[in-house]
Formats: C-alpha cells, structure tokens, sequence
C-alpha cells in the first residue's frame, strides 16, 4: 500500500482577505489536511494556524501512514486499528477468554475503531495520549455507570498493553483515570435478609399470561418444556449465595456432584473452583454451609441431572442475566430493600463475607473463600468489616496508654 499524497489547505474566517486562496501561507487562519486512500478522502485539522508548523505535522501524517515510527527503528511497521484489534480479539479466544468478556471486548474496541476513523486515525501509532483523552470523554453516554468505565477503561488498557507488546506502539499511553463516584455494594442485615426470603413467593409465580400461553401449547410443553424457575427453586438460590459466598455465575453452575457430604464431620459443603480463580489456575475452595440449607439445595428440582439450578439450555451468561433481572431483582423489589442502582445479587456475596470477618475470622481465610487471587482485593471491599483486625489494632493501641500521661 502506497503512502498518499497530503495536501495542506486553508479553512479561512468569513473576514479574512485571502479567502479566495486555500493555499494561501500569509493568513493565520486554520490549517487543515487532506488526502485520499483506496478511494477514499479524508479530511483532519493541523492543529496549528502556522503554515511551517502545519508541514512538519504533515511529515508526521505521512510517517504514521507509511509506518515509520520516530525513535523506534525496531517497529515491525504500520498497524492499522482495525488489523490490531482483530489479532487482540483472536489471542483473548485463543487464551479461553469466556464469550460474554469477548463480547464486551468486540464491543468496546469497536467504539474505538469508529473513534479512530472519525479522526482520520487509521493506525496503531495515531493513538496517542490526547486522542484517548477525547475518546474518554464519550463514555458518558455509553457507560452511564463509573464502575462501568472504569472496567472498560482497564479493557482498553489492556489493548493498548497488547499494542506495545507487539511493538506497534513505542509507548503505552496513559488513559484518564475514571473516579468512581457509586457507593459500594453492602451486606444485607438480618431483617433485610429475612425479608428477601418471605418476598420470593410473591416475587416468582407464572403470569396469567404465561399460564395461558402454556395452555395453548400443551404439545410443544409436553415434549420440550422443562420445568419453570418456581419459589423453591430461587428460595435455594438465594440461600446457597448467602452461605457460600459463590458470585451469581458460579451460584447458577453449581452442580450436584459440588455438594460433598463430609461423615466424619457431618457436614455438607460446597466445593468449586471459583470463575475468575479458574483462568489463573488456581485450587478448589472448599465451603461449609449449614445442614437445613444442603438439604434444601439437594431437593432442587430443575430437569437437568447434573447442575442444581442451570437447565443447561443457552449461555451460561445469558441465565445468568435473566436470573439476575428477572428472580433477584424482583425479589428485592417485593422485599423493599433500596440498593441504589448497585448489583443486587453482589449483596448476597458481601454478607457471607462480613459475617464471617465481623466474628473474626482472619481477612487471609475470608479471601481463600471468597476465591479472590490476592488479598488486597478482600482488602479493598472489607477492610473495614474485620473485627480480628481492629481488635489487634485496638491491643496495640491501649498498650501504648500506660506509658504516656493521661493528664489531670
């Protein structure tokens, strides 16, 4: 592909006296670029009113649209935008990236494509510091959510990340920082939580509508239908999240043969290998859950012999959503307990979390039963929850008392 000829022109004001001259290099009007690639024009500002200042950023067009990049003579040449984030895109389904995150990648990194092309920016190299700046600042509407953008802006990140190991960018450029400005997530109090409880028969029952539907096509029931999500069901939901600990998506995958009946103890617990634990390779967690609560879960009835909750039709993902908007938001809804736009399910996880912390168990534990990587994740959401924490904290504190004077 050949490199394109780059002509300068002159947008001159209404008031300017050589505005019958696009080419005019006397007037301090704005500079402008254009060209024409696989028969398409393009149009881009300079930047600049200078004429001399205008050519040397069309040496630099002409050096991003042929690939020579300044100072890295070990660049492997241009990389457009739309080649980049097709090679990113098949090295994350390479990597087993599961399909709703591939999603939100193709997603997202379409939105930046489209960004690029509107500034006349066709490759790797054209993205800068400033361009990711005024790319930003159209998430507004796309991402009403700050917890939103900052997630997308770490996708982004890592994009760019994968642009540089490849050497198609000198540099990795800076992305502005997203303040999140949404209040955590919150553990649910007892009454909250045996609130949600006795809501669930009134939030989860078949529609009129539903049931007249299921009348009329008694054929198609008899031989595909499989049995509908009923209050006992998301009753056990909700108690093996509280209990377990598990996020909704490994809730909903939960199989049969994951609930080991432990004789020597007489116990029941749960044992998994966390969503975001298994891409690293990591162990099992292994969690205990109360007796009445196993048994509650081993009566689930859902016509698939080996998951407790999951049918086993459709994505995981879309379940997971439907489960989500459909049982457990409504069940918070009948319930009447206010979460302020925040994941409600979320707040089933962050119970079992606090409970334990707030009797004292060790931060280290929670985070292994959790299934976190690090512990600065637990950290980050419960520090301030740790009672065994700020007992010690408080130890070390009143041992200091006696040696310092308590005036009169």
């Amino acid at each position: 592909m050949s490199t394109p000829s780059i002509t300068i022109f002159v947008r001159h004001s209404a008031d300017c006296k050589y505005a019958a001259d696009e080419f005019c290099r006397r007037c301090r009007c704005r500079k402008h670029f254009r060209w024409t690639q696989n028969g398409t024009q393009y149009r881009r500002k300079a930047g600049t009113r200078s004429w001399e200042e205008a050519e040397e950023g069309k040496r630099r067009l002409e050096d991003q649209l042929a690939g020579r990049v300044p100072n890295t003579p070990e660049s492997n040449g241009a990389r457009t935008v739309a080649d980049a984030v097709d090679l990113f895109l098949k090295d994350k389904k390479v990597q087993g990236v599961s399909v709703d995150v591939q999603g939100k990648y193709t997603r997202e990194l379409a939105r930046l494509r489209t960004f690029c092309e509107s500034q006349q920016i066709l490759t790797v190299q054209g993205i800068t510091r400033e361009l990711l700046t005024e790319f930003c600042g159209t998430w507004a509407d796309d991402y009403p959510s700050t917890i939103t953008r900052a997630k997308v802006r770490e996708r982004l990140r890592g994009f760019l990340k994968y642009c540089y190991e490849a050497q198609w960018l000198a540099r990795v450029p800076q992305v502005p920082k997203v303040q999140i400005d949404e209040p955590e997530t919150q553990p649910l109090t007892m009454d909250e939580y045996k609130r949600l409880l006795a809501a669930v028969t009134e939030a989860v029952k078949p529609t009129e509508d539903r049931l007249s539907k299921l009348g009329n096509l008694r054929k198609w029931v008899d031989t595909n239908y499989t049995p509908d999500v009923t209050p006992a069901r998301v009753h056990a939901f909700i108690q093996c999240m509280r209990w377990t600990g598990l996020a909704i998506t490994d809730a909903l995958k939960l199989r049969r043969k994951d609930l080991e009946h432990d004789r020597s103890k007489g116990i029941y617990r749960v044992v998994t290998q966390r969503q975001k634990m298994r891409r690293k390779g990591t162990g099992h967690v292994s969690v205990p859950i109360p007796n009445d609560v196993a048994q509650e879960l081993l009566a689930v009835l859902n016509g698939n012999p080996e998951y407790i909750f999951w049918t086993g039709n459709g994505s995981p993902d879309s379940a997971t959503r439907n489960w989500a908007k459909r049982y457990i938001a409504k069940c918070f809804a009948v319930a009447k307990i206010e979460c302020n736009g925040y994941m409600k399910s979320h707040r089933l996880r962050d119970t079992f979390a606090v409970d334990l912390l707030e009797k004292g168990v060790p931060m280290e534990e929670v985070s292994k039963l959790l299934g976190h990587s690090s512990i600065k994740t637990t950290e980050k959401h419960y520090a301030k929850w740790s009672k065994g924490r700020q007992d010690r904290l408080d130890s070390l504190v009143m041992g200091t008392w006696s040696t310092q004077p308590h005036g009169d």
